[in-house]
């Protein structure tokens, strides 16, 4: 039995069982030749199909997927659910010896977990270069593909743009009593933001935040913005950018900012230890990295893309990356100071 792995989150306590090695399709994850694409679309469309676990919304699978089986003639199947769920699935199923995943695209903490249980694939590519620096871990075995940066949202009926806050320290202030909300699971940026502020500064400001004008709780980000453009949350701490920007397009009461530091985390793709389906899963791997690809569908969509060679949404923003390693070696402590400060949460 392997080590109990307690992964970002939080979520998830699992016994993994270390899964024996099982013969794979001869795959093309590290071959470099100047062949590469063309033996790599051949493979690809003989195994003709693949198997993706991923949180994507699902109103954001079919745009991304859609023009990969269009270009390349190979049938994505999807098991979509949140990240709790995905990564337990993935545990549970390798500890059972059943390989049914050949992608994976969710969190990179949660990557960074699978990896540390054995069940990734390093991958060398030659999309790599386009990356932005922090895109890539230098095990290889996960890449970024986009960037999901916090910010703060406010229903624009019941706040003023020239009455927003400009610091932390401004929502102090009683003015925003009864007002303030934040995701239930924000402790990621909640550790980036401690890291950046100096923790015992940031906790005793935060802690007196909530206790002076209160700090209402709602699991999931997409709750939390709709929260706010229906006025129930007037201002967010923590929504991803692409959300309140997506409402905002549609003439909904939500406009968004940021109080610096602006956190960010990063989600990307993996090919699972044991797929059945090796290289149609690095075709879409690719496809989910390049800027002629997916970067481009989700730059449409509002998020940050991890590849250079397309301009960002959020240009004037210097972000500061959320640690998936520092995630999991700290998750005890961060969510625990993350309950002390801003109390249990809602029940899920």
């Amino acid at each position: 039995m392997k080590r109990i792995i307690r992964v970002a989150g939080a979520w998830l306590t699992a016994a993994v069982l270390a899964a024996p090695a099982m013969a794979q399709n001869e795959s093309l994850l590290l071959y470099q030749g100047s062949d590469r694409q063309e033996r790599l679309v051949e493979a690809a469309r003989a195994e003709g199909e693949l198997m993706l676990y991923t949180t994507l919304a699902e109103k954001n699978l079919r745009p991304l997927i859609e023009p990969f089986e269009k270009q390349y003639g190979v049938k994505v199947e999807v098991w979509r659910a949140g990240t709790s769920r995905v990564l337990q699935r993935a545990v549970s199923e390798a500890a059972a010896g059943r390989h049914e995943v050949d992608a994976y695209h969710f969190g990179s903490p949660q990557l960074e977990a699978l990896y540390r249980e054995n069940l990734l694939q390093p991958v060398e590519s030659p999309l790599f270069a386009q990356l932005a620096d922090e895109a890539v871990p230098a095990h290889k075995q996960w890449a970024s593909t986009v960037f999901q940066v916090y910010v703060q949202a406010y229903n624009t009926d019941r706040i003023k743009k020239e009455a927003l806050p400009r610091r932390y320290e401004d929502l102090l202030d009683p003015k925003w009593k009864g007002k303030l909300g934040i995701e239930s699971e924000s402790w990621l940026w909640y550790a980036a933001l401690m890291k950046s502020m100096g923790e015992e500064k940031g906790r005793a400001l935060f802690t007196e935040i909530v206790e002076r004008n209160g700090m209402s709780q709602r699991y999931g980000y997409s709750l939390v913005n709709n929260m706010v453009v229906a006025g129930e949350v007037p201002l967010a701490l923590t929504v991803y950018s692409h959300m309140p920007q997506a409402s905002k397009d549609k003439g909904a009461p939500i406009d968004w900012f940021v109080l610096e530091p602006a956190i960010a985390r990063a989600n990307g793709i993996a090919i699972a230890r044991h797929a059945k389906h090796p290289n149609a899963a690095l075709l879409f791997y690719e496809y989910m990295l390049s800027a002629d690809g997916a970067q481009g569908v989700f730059a449409s969509m509002d998020y940050v893309p991890a590849n250079t060679k397309l301009p960002s949404p959020l240009p004037d923003l210097r972000l500061r990356m959320a640690d998936p390693v520092a995630a999991l070696d700290e998750v005890d402590k961060w969510v625990g100071q993350f309950r002390e400060v801003f109390g249990q949460g809602p029940t899920r």
